[in-house]
C-alpha cells in the first residue's frame, strides 16, 4: 500500500515538550519543598517510610531480589530491546536522543540527591540522610524511557504501561525494603519524565533538509495491536481508585489521630497509592503528549 513520509514537525511541537518539561520540573520543585523542606511533610513521608514494617517480612525476599537485579536487567533489556529496534528501524538519531536523555536522567538523580539537594534537621525522627530522588527507581525508568522513545508510535501505549509497572514495582520495592520514602521515588519517577520532555523536543525538532517526500510503495505487515485509547482508558480507569486512597490516606494522616500502628499502616498504605498513582499519571500524560512524535 502506499506509505506517506509525513512532513517534520514545526517548532511548535517541540514547545509542547518543552511546556511539558517546565510542568514536571514545576511539580519536582514542589514535591521537594513539602516532602523534605517541611516539617509537615517530612512527618508523612517519614510515617510512610516506618509503616515499611508491616509488609517487611513477607515481601522482603522477593523485593530485594527485585532491587538487587534492577540495574542490570534494566540496563540489559533496554540495550537489546532499543538495539533491536534500531536496527530494524534504522532510526539512529532517535535511539541517541534516547540513550542520551536517559543517561542524563540517571547522572542528574545522582547530582541532585548527593550534590545540590539537601535534607534538613526539622526534627523529625529517623534516617537524617538525603534519599530525594531515588537512583534504583531511576535506572529502571529511564531504561524503560529509552525503548518508549525507539520505539514507533502503535507500540508506545503497551511499552508505556509495560515500562511504568517496571518502574513502579522498583519503586515500590525501594519503599517495602525501607530503602527510600515514597517522595524519593515520586521524584525520581519525574527526574525521567523531565528528561523525557527534553528528548520528545529534540526529536520532535526539525531537521535540515527534511520535508514532504513522495508517496513510497511498501508492503507492511501490521501486528494487531489494541488501539492506544484502549491504554488510556484502561490507564484511567485505574488511576481513579489508587489516586483516591493516596489522598485519603494523605488527609487522614494530617487530620486525624490514630493509635501508631493504625497511622503507620495507613501512611503506608497512602505512599504505595501515590506511588503508583504518580506513574499511571506520567504513562497516561507520555502517551497522549508522544502520539505525534514520528
Amino acid at each position: 500500500m502506499a506509505c506517506w513520509i509525513v512532513r517534520s514537525p514545526l517548532p511548535s511541537e517541540s514547545a509542547r515538550y518543552l511546556g511539558g518539561a517546565a510542568l514536571v520540573a514545576l511539580a519536582f520543585i514542589a514535591l521537594y519543598f513539602f516532602f523534605v523542606a517541611s516539617h509537615a511533610g517530612q512527618s508523612a513521608d517519614q510515617l510512610a517510610y516506618d509503616g515499611a514494617q508491616f509488609g517487611h517480612r513477607s515481601v522482603t525476599p522477593f523485593t530485594r531480589g527485585l532491587l538487587d537485579s534492577v540495574p542490570s536487567v534494566a540496563v540489559v533489556l533496554a540495550f537489546l530491546v532499543t538495539g533491536l529496534i534500531a536496527v530494524l528501524r534504522r532510526n539512529w538519531r532517535t535511539l541517541v536522543v534516547a540513550l542520551g536523555v536517559a543517561a542524563a536522567a540517571v547522572l542528574s538523580a545522582q547530582l541532585l540527591k548527593h550534590g545540590l539537594l539537601d535534607r534538613p534537621d526539622l526534627g523529625v525522627s529517623g534516617y537524617a540522610g538525603n534519599s530525594f530522588p531515588s537512583g534504583h527507581t531511576t535506572v529502571a525508568a529511564a531504561s524503560a524511557l529509552v525503548v518508549f522513545l525507539v520505539a514507533s508510535p502503535r507500540l508506545r501505549p503497551i511499552l508505556a504501561v509495560a515500562g511504568t509497572a517496571f518502574a513502579v514495582l522498583a519503586g515500590a520495592a525501594t519503599l517495602a525494603n525501607q530503602w527510600h520514602r515514597p517522595s524519593d521515588v515520586i521524584a525520581s519517577l519525574l527526574v525521567v519524565a523531565f528528561w523525557g520532555c527534553v528528548g520528545g523536543a529534540v526529536l520532535a525538532w526539525p531537521r535540515s533538509g527534511a520535508g514532504t517526500r513522495a508517496p513510497v510503495n511498501v508492503q507492511t505487515t501490521r501486528l494487531a495491536l489494541p488501539r492506544a485509547s484502549t491504554f488510556t482508558r484502561l490507564l484511567r480507569v485505574s488511576l481513579v481508585p489508587f489516586a483516591a486512597v493516596a489522598g485519603i490516606a494523605l488527609a487522614a494522616t494530617f487530620v486525624f489521630e490514630f493509635r501508631e500502628s493504625v497511622d503507620l499502616f495507613v501512611a503506608y498504605v497512602g505512599g504505595v497509592t501515590a506511588i503508583v498513582t504518580a506513574g499511571l499519571t506520567l504513562a497516561l500524560t507520555g502517551i497522549r503528549l508522544f502520539s505525534r512524535l514520528p
